[in-house]
């Protein structure tokens, strides 16, 4: 996981499931990115043994680093937001050999598969028109056909440079040449949908099977509503076109190994498909007044 020192305790997903583990009994051990040796075919892991401590006064407590073997564990979870970078990539490689021996969530070769911005362009029936493209004349004829259009990073979270752009903006050669670093790197353009000026949805997802949804809400009426970019949430229920979306998804997920996953849906079109770190599990057991990171734990 990402420093123990940035966790957000009212928000965060990852120390929502740590305390529900703590409840459960299990001893947990925080696991830094530097921390992944292999040395004849086995992995070493530099490690803190960390209790969640509970509210009113959320933190950690800490023991001395420490070196667990690969025997010495049961479940690995990997948690490290984006972007997935080169050390993020040599992360699944590693964990693809103990994969084969321990329970890892993500899967590694899941988590490497299914880029989330772009995996989901082969379901061509439940996503919004789009492009990926480094082409400036490419993304400008896109944006001509459609109007409006969202332009965002192949490889970012939390709603990270995400534009909006019309085919009257006077700015658009300059966002393009921006986000497509002067057509050197690949970018998502996808047609807009109306639906997105008031909300989108996050549903999560346990082992193909949804656990809870609920709407994020940007309260500046911006076009992005991810809760790192200043949206709010409220609670949402699943529909029968929400449904019909994680039907298509289930089997290629749970054939990848990815069992917690969060999906963002746009009135009835999906746009990413969430397998590093999904959030959004301790404002829906709020909603849902049920303790979902018990759920979750309970079938890993």
């Amino acid at each position: 996981m990402d420093p123990l020192e940035t966790v957000q305790f009212e928000k965060d997903t990852t120390y929502d499931l740590m305390r529900a583990a703590h409840e459960r009994g299990h001893t947990m051990y925080y696991l830094p990115k530097n921390g992944i040796s292999s040395q004849l075919g086995q992995l070493s892991f530099l490690v803190q043994e960390v209790t969640p401590l509970p509210h009113p006064n959320p933190g950690f407590e800490t023991k001395p680093v420490i070196t667990l073997s690969e025997s010495d564990m049961d479940v690995l979870w990997i948690r490290t937001d984006p972007p997935f970078d080169e050390r993020y990539l040599t992360h699944t490689w590693l964990l693809d050999t103990l994969a084969t021996r321990k329970k890892v969530i993500n899967h590694p070769n899941g988590i490497r598969t299914v880029n989330e911005k772009i995996w989901v362009t082969q379901f061509t029936d439940i996503i919004p028109p789009t492009l990926v493209s480094q082409s400036k004349a490419e993304i400008k004829a896109f944006i001509d056909e459609h109007e409006t259009v969202i332009l965002k990073p192949t490889n970012a979270f939390g709603g990270q440079g995400i534009a909006k752009v019309t085919e009257t903006d006077t700015n658009t050669d300059v966002l393009i040449e921006v986000l497509t670093q002067n057509e050197r790197v690949h970018i998502i353009a996808q047609a807009y949908i109306k639906e997105a000026v008031k909300s989108d949805k996050r549903i999560l997802l346990l082992n193909g099977e949804p656990l809870g949804a609920l709407y994020r809400i940007n309260p500046n009426k911006g076009h992005r509503h991810n809760l790192f970019a200043g949206g709010v949430t409220k609670p949402s229920e699943i529909t029968p076109s929400d449904h019909k979306i994680i039907e298509c998804l289930a089997p290629h997920l749970k054939k990848l190994g990815l069992f917690f996953v969060g999906i963002d849906i746009l009135g009835n079109k999906l746009i990413e498909v969430n397998v590093t770190s999904p959030t959004c599990l301790q404002e829906m057991s709020r909603y849902l007044v049920k303790k979902l990171a018990k759920e979750v734990v309970d079938q890993c």
